[in-house]
């Protein structure tokens, strides 16, 4: 593309405060202040100006851009400038990607979504998540936890959340590779159903959960969440763990009916998911290339629908730097094991998923993305903790 509108864009940029290296040489300042990032382009991009998230995300990846400093500073004046964008070009693609986000994703879709992204293989995921292969936020409640160590303790946070008791069923929505339901048997008595559409996590967990002599009380299937006979099965608790990201944003009414139908009068369910401040999709780069169908939701939209099915919050808490600090901790590990994984799916691969990491980090110390834990009761329950300590006591 001309440089010319390469630098008219930059221009364009408000509060942005960076230098950008041209594949010529030429070193331009933007911004009054100091610089606190570097744009360093190494030949002339083929760079779609419309859609700057998905044309630079590419580019990183073919390693036409790259980038020294803060990432979290462009970040930051990504979202300052998210308005800032014609509407015949950018915005035109994110009111089409909202329209798309309306339509109902089918089962099967749903299916393809989760294993484009999770069966990439055990052996991969391994390499760089903790011993209990735990892909979501870690709870660092005291300084100084390892990844581990913060998992378990995420695990444990919930688990007491849900205030189990011996004998109670416990439905886990997205159970991953298995340790939350595997734990809470352990530890509170219960039994337990894991559901999943990763054919590689499904494996994995199955395996273990023979493998300690389980099986009569902790049972995993590959399923939709939507296909379980409310007719046959019903829990006293429910948890889901960074699943409800992936339903998409027409089926966000459809999970809350299937837990309603699914849990007990009175039950316990713990919603644990990324959340946003406005209701949109994902970024196209992200969409395109890491969680196809993923939709973040807004906190107050999830909040919106727990009346209609008498669902009552009992206890809301935003983790938000936690996943910041395990976003930090996974990617550490990544770049450890960086010529093991660039062997096996090539260096464009390693350069898209270290700025997925990396990126996803910088949005939750920088943007309004969060990550919340919703906890509530189907009608209400009076046999509860008068108050929460139990759930923070060491």
């Amino acid at each position: 593309m001309k440089k010319s509108a390469l630098q008219s864009f930059f221009r364009n940029i408000r509060h942005a405060h960076c230098k950008v290296v041209y594949w010529d040489g030429e070193v331009v300042k933007y911004g009054a202040g100091e610089p606190r990032t570097t744009i360093i382009f190494k030949k002339a991009p083929a760079l779609n100006l419309e859609d700057p998230v998905l044309a630079f995300g590419e580019a990183y990846m073919d390693g036409a851009v790259d980038y020294e400093g803060d990432l979290e500073e462009i970040i930051r004046v990504a979202g300052l400038n998210k308005d800032h964008f014609p509407t015949t070009g950018l915005g035109g693609k994110v009111l089409a990607a909202m329209q798309a986000l309306n339509k109902t994703v089918t089962k099967e879709k749903q299916r393809e979504n989760i294993q484009h992204h999770y069966d990439l293989g055990n052996d991969f995921f391994s390499l760089w998540l903790d011993e209990t292969m735990s892909y979501s936020c870690a709870y660092f409640k005291t300084p100084g936890l390892s990844l581990f160590q913060a998992q378990m303790a995420k695990i444990d946070h919930v688990i007491k959340k849900l205030n189990l008791r011996s004998g109670e069923r416990l439905l886990d929505i997205g159970s991953g590779w298995g340790w939350l339901i595997i734990r809470a048997v352990e530890l509170y008595g219960v039994k337990a159903l894991g559901i999943t559409l990763s054919e590689e996590q499904y494996q994995a967990a199955r395996e273990k959960i023979h493998s300690m002599g389980l099986a009569d009380r902790v049972d995993v299937r590959l399923v939709n969440y939507l296909d379980l006979d409310e007719n046959e099965l019903q829990f006293d608790k429910i948890v889901s763990i960074g699943m409800f990201e992936h339903v998409g944003k027409a089926n966000l009414r459809k999970y809350m009916e299937k837990v309603d139908r699914l849990l007990a009068p009175g039950g316990l369910s713990l919603l644990h998911t990324i959340t946003g401040m406005l209701e949109k999709g994902v970024n196209s780069w992200i969409e395109k290339y890491i969680f196809p169908g993923g939709y973040i939701p807004s906190l107050r939209e999830t909040v919106w629908l727990l009346p209609e099915y008498d669902f009552h919050l009992l206890h809301a808490e935003s983790l938000r730097l936690h996943y910041a600090l395990t976003l930090d901790q996974w990617y550490k590990n990544f770049r450890e094991h960086v010529d093991v994984i660039e062997q096996k799916f090539g260096r464009r691969f390693v350069r898209m998923w270290g700025l997925y990491l990396r990126g996803c980090a910088a949005s939750f110390r920088a943007s309004g993305l969060d990550v919340h834990q919703l906890l509530f009761s189907k009608g209400l329950n009076n046999q509860l903790p008068l108050t929460f300590e139990h759930i923070y006591n060491q």
